[in-house]
């Protein structure tokens, strides 16, 4: 391993997708057995060999647990606490009481969710924390729907109250998704609200604006001085044939097109990345790890009954191993120094 390696600003970026957070987060799982493996150190945690982490919606979620301290200063969950979240929280979160069902005729009339499900699972495990206390610089992304702007949650760029917030509003505005859970209403620190939705909707992979923001770093790193490790949530491409579509209304296009928006960005992300890193010495520093769904895993994002959960933990685990080879040289030439 050269020195140039171990120079490398070793960035993570997880994308959007609900439930299937359980995908990325059992591939780190992996990575931080690995790590362990290596150095020899059972406390070592993701938050210790990454230098940058981005997430949008689930993927901001996750980018939060890893940060998140504990009283010593140290992350406070393992990467296997962070995919339980999920594993034991995932029908709290996306659970339709009869009267809500019955009031919103299904979800047609207002959120398909309650946010109470999700606000008490993140307040259980964020508390207090605020995003100035996160462990290393991260990018969290949302919309504002007022001011009609991106909005980047940037650990490095609290300066002042008024950038500053609590960690569990930062992951209830990334995790907004339209149509799922109503728009979250946050405030800053010094009571400034934001009403924001999930940045999945201009940014489901956060790759590019993670690499984008480590441009401004002190030394100005260019992508040779980059290593990116960005994890996908799974993919199922349905296609929509031109006979059906032709006659699509307002209300059969909504979910066609979240779909094939959040996607398509996602793999114009990849595209665009690779395309940077094919220019360098050595293009395998941008690595991106995604997977076809399988048919036994329902591509829903909001499917978080104990099958599905089962399965989605199962494909991440298949994953890891699908991408060893991958994974394991990322790992060793990049994160360890």
């Amino acid at each position: 391993m050269s020195s140039e390696n171990n120079n490398k600003v070793r960035i993570l970026s997880i994308d959007g997708g609900g439930i299937r957070g359980v995908i990325p987060g059992q591939v780190l799982v992996y990575v931080e057995q690995k790590i362990q493996e290596l150095t020899g150190n059972q406390e070592a945690r993701i938050a210790d060999y990454f230098d940058f982490i981005a997430g949008t919606s689930t993927g901001g979620i996750l980018s939060c647990a890893y940060l998140a301290p504990d009283s010593s200063k140290r992350p406070k969950f393992t990467a296997q606490e962070v995919v339980n979240l999920y594993m034991e929280r995932g029908d709290d979160i996306f659970d339709i009481p009869l009267f809500h069902k019955l009031r919103t005729a299904g979800g047609l009339t207002d959120e398909k969710y309650p946010s109470a499900g999700i606000e008490e699972a993140l307040e259980d495990y964020f508390g207090d924390v605020k995003l100035s206390e996160l462990l290393k610089p991260c990018l969290v992304t949302a919309y504002d729907i007022k001011r009609r702007e991106a909005k980047f949650f940037r650990q490095h760029d609290t300066r002042g109250k008024s950038r500053d917030f609590y960690v569990r509003d930062v992951a209830r505005a990334t995790g907004a998704a339209p149509t799922y859970f109503e728009c979250a209403r946050i405030k800053s620190m010094t009571n400034v609200v934001y009403p924001l939705i999930d940045g999945g909707l201009f940014a489901n992979n956060p790759a590019l604006c993670a690499y984008s923001d480590v441009r401004k770093f002190d030394k100005k790193p260019t992508a040779k001085s980059m290593a990116i490790l960005s994890l996908g949530t799974g993919y199922a491409k349905k296609s929509y044939s031109y006979s059906e579509a032709k006659d699509f209304g307002m209300i059969d296009w909504i979910v066609p097109s979240l779909d094939i928006m959040m996607s398509g960005v996602s793999e114009t992300v990849h595209y665009q990345l690779k395309q940077i890193y094919e220019t360098t010495q050595n293009p395998n520093q941008y690595l991106r790890i995604n997977t076809a769904l399988p048919q036994d895993v329902n591509a829903q994002m909001d499917d978080a009954s104990p099958e599905n959960l089962q399965a989605l933990k199962e494909l991440g685990t298949e994953l890891s191993e699908v991408k060893r080879t991958d994974l394991d040289a990322f790992i060793k030439n990049y994160l360890i120094r």
